[in-house]
């Protein structure tokens, strides 16, 4: 496996003033913090700063060019590594003394970078290959695609959204709120003009107003709880417990030896807490994802065995409209919507908008949507309570909009470090 990566950053957006900044733990100089400078090749190893809040010293701003450049740097094999981009200027990354990079937050408000427009995506390249992904799991921002390709010449591919695209996860939103009275639109922020900004995700929208949803999945969860008391549910874990059995009794979804409690509407927006919240125990932790999984795509009424298979995702009125949408609006229908959405059945198609190969030659991301297409005319409709009626007295259910590709097989996959430093960075304050 090569030590370096090639990395290609393309401006696909409709300004002069694009930047890109790439950061990580540098697997080869003991995890230590790393960052890549303006030039694109030079490496930058923080060291401890003098207090909170100190500024970088070397400027790690890369500058794209005009629309339609392309810039390409080089990485160092880098474990929870973030692809960063801003429009219209730099982003402020600070240190804290260990040494710890401070990050953008979209939930800050003092934030420097708050009224800034940017996005990131995901990677992790090591000795095994390279595994990155788009995500939407904290809020919608920059349309961002992904195209990997090998040593062999072939290509994988996540389209992500058109430039329009997060005008039209709003739209959405605004159609859900009007359909349901949930505060849906809620997530959207603009900018003093106006302008639509990027939107927050359900868990995001809560860090800023903890009464925000509340109690919206109750009567889903009651429905669930009263479902399982009287029939059993099986999880694969697709993993070497196999698949295993639960069933409620004394209000306990309990598995074996497991045992889980009514999840609230935080807890299943966030995956990470209540019953939810991982530990030491291998079995509840391979059970968490599908359970917090099922209980955001609203598939624990439409069958007793999961994961569930994708028509199934979405079904009922009470669901995660905001994965839902999102969805819908990414060309391929793919993309990190929440912390376990990567979460399928054997076989079943990606939803998580990720490639991966143990032989990368060149990953080239994209930020901008400009050469994306979108259907003439395409709208994502709201999710109505009588959606629901008619797909229930169906034959089947109604496939989601999504049309997502199928995952490679025999890929390696090395989610689990990116999902703990993504919650490390959820929980850290500034």
């Amino acid at each position: 496996m090569a030590s370096t990566l090639n990395i290609a950053l393309q401006n696909q957006t409709t300004s002069n003033t694009v930047y890109a900044y790439v950061t990580g733990l540098a697997l080869q100089q003991n995890n230590a913090l790393f960052l890549l400078q303006s030039d694109g090749v030079s490496h930058y190893f923080p060291t401890q700063p003098p207090s909170i809040g100190s500024p970088l010293t070397q400027n790690c701003a890369i500058a794209l060019g005009s629309p339609g450049s392309t810039r390409t740097v080089t990485i160092p094999q880098i474990a929870g590594g973030r692809i960063w981009f801003s429009i219209g200027s730099p982003l402020t990354f600070l240190l804290n003394p260990g040494p710890a990079l401070v990050e953008p937050s979209v939930t800050n408000p003092s934030d420097p970078n708050i009224n800034t427009s940017w996005g990131f995506c995901e990677l992790t390249f090591n000795s095994s290959g390279l595994y990155a992904n788009i995500s939407y799991v904290d809020f919608v921002g920059l349309p961002i695609s992904l195209s990997l390709t090998n040593s062999s010449g072939a290509t994988q591919n996540v389209t992500g959204l058109p430039q329009s695209g997060l005008n039209t996860i709003c739209s959405g939103l605004i159609s859900q709120t009007a359909s349901d009275g949930h505060p849906w639109s809620s997530l959207i922020v603009r900018t003093s003009s106006g302008q639509n900004l990027r939107v927050l995700s359900p868990n995001n929208g809560i860090v800023m107003n903890p009464s925000m949803f509340a109690g919206y999945f109750e009567p889903y969860v009651a429905q669930t709880w009263a479902k399982y008391t009287g029939t059993p549910l099986t999880v694969d874990t697709q993993a070497g417990f196999g698949t295993v059995s639960g069933q409620v009794s004394n209000n306990l979804l309990t598995f074996g030896g497991e045992e889980f409690t009514r999840p609230t509407t935080a807890d299943i927006f966030s995956c990470s807490t209540g019953p939810f919240a991982t530990g030491s125990d291998a079995e509840r932790n391979v059970i968490i994802p599908r359970l917090a999984s099922s209980f955001n795509r609203s598939t624990l009424l439409m069958t007793d065995a999961f994961p569930a298979p994708l028509e199934y995702y979405y079904q009922n009125p009470i669901t995660n409209h905001y994965s839902r949408i999102v969805h819908a609006a990414n060309l391929d229908g793919r993309g990190y919507a929440f912390p376990y959405d990567d979460v399928a059945p054997a076989g079943g198609p990606d939803q998580s908008g990720e490639v991966n190969d143990p032989n990368p030659r060149l990953l080239t991301v994209a930020v901008g949507g400009a050469n994306a297409s979108w259907p003439t005319g395409k709208v994502v409709e709201p999710q109505k309570a009588d959606d629901h009626q008619a797909v229930a007295g169906a034959s089947g259910p109604s496939p989601v909009p999504a049309k997502p590709a199928t995952k490679p097989a025999g890929k390696p996959r090395q989610k689990f470090l990116g999902r703990l430093i993504s919650r490390l960075r959820s929980i850290r304050k500034k």
